[in-house]
């Protein structure tokens, strides 16, 4: 694959240490960052799904606010990507547990909130969302393989694009399997065309996996190694830092996808 470009108009950012992609570029600064309210406002949702939403709902969803914020995109027009390589572990968790225990008491509530496109469900009714949706796992290329994803749609249907990369902390058996301990969440607003509100253009290219890209000169992976959708918090960090620079990406079990993020046009 070769040539295949869009361009970024918004980025969302949540984690325990970080509350936004400013909060990202203050940090990069050398400034400190207060941390962020313990769990994320999610203010997207209505208030009563708000209520009842899990921490995965509300990070994804806050990270896709935060990203279409920035872009000045309509979310009801969006066609939108959701990457995650586990989904709602502690859900999962909840549930397992409960049907072990008690399987009467199980909660239909909880039970739709188990289901991998549950932030996507969440996001799309929220905001009014038709355009299409989808929701994307491949284990620890997640992240990489809803980047592919949503950059082939943008180009294919020339159309603006949300992805939404998000897992959170596991807990019980699952957690101690997984190994995930930290929560984060990221979007990305990617159009096909340069437009008054980029950021940057990223080129996106395949590659074997033996093909190793050089390292960024600044990466902040070092705060949650553990989180499969924290392997974008490296083009993250280039794009808060306005550097240019190349980064890889897992897409698959034998695919590498290398991203050179440049200036905008």
């Amino acid at each position: 694959m070769s040539g295949l470009a869009v361009h970024v108009e918004g980025v969302g950012l949540w984690s325990p240490a970080l509350a936004g992609f400013d909060a990202l570029r203050t940090r990069l600064a050398g400034a400190a960052v207060p941390p962020p309210a313990a769990t994320p406002p999610a203010q997207a949702l209505p208030a009563t799904e708000r209520r009842r939403a899990s921490a995965s709902v509300r990070i994804a969803v806050e990270a896709a606010a935060q990203a279409v914020a920035m872009s000045g995109r309509d979310a009801a027009a969006l066609a939108c990507v959701f990457a995650s390589a586990f989904g709602d572990l502690a859900t999962t968790d909840e549930l397992c547990a409960t049907l072990a225990r008690a399987p009467a008491e199980l909660s239909p509530t909880r039970f739709h909130l188990s289901v991998h496109n549950a932030p996507a469900g969440y996001w799309t009714i929220a905001g009014g969302c038709r355009a299409s949706s989808s929701a994307v796992c491949a284990g620890a290329a997640s992240a990489g393989a809803g980047l592919l994803e949503a950059a082939v749609l943008a180009c294919a249907e020339a159309r603006p694009v949300l992805l939404v990369c998000s897992d959170i902390a596991g807990r019980g058996p699952l957690g101690e399997i997984v190994g995930c301990r930290h929560d984060f969440g990221a979007a990305l607003v990617l159009a096909p065309t340069p437009g008054a509100r980029t950021l940057a253009r990223l080129q996106l290219a395949l590659a074997d996996p033996s093909c190793t890209a050089p390292s960024p000169a600044i990466d902040c992976t070092g705060d949650m190694p553990d989180n499969p959708s924290a392997a974008i918090l490296p083009l993250l960090t280039l794009l808060a830092a306005g550097r240019a620079g190349v980064i890889a990406m897992a897409a698959a079990g034998g695919l590498a996808l290398h991203v050179r993020v440049e200036p905008p046009a």
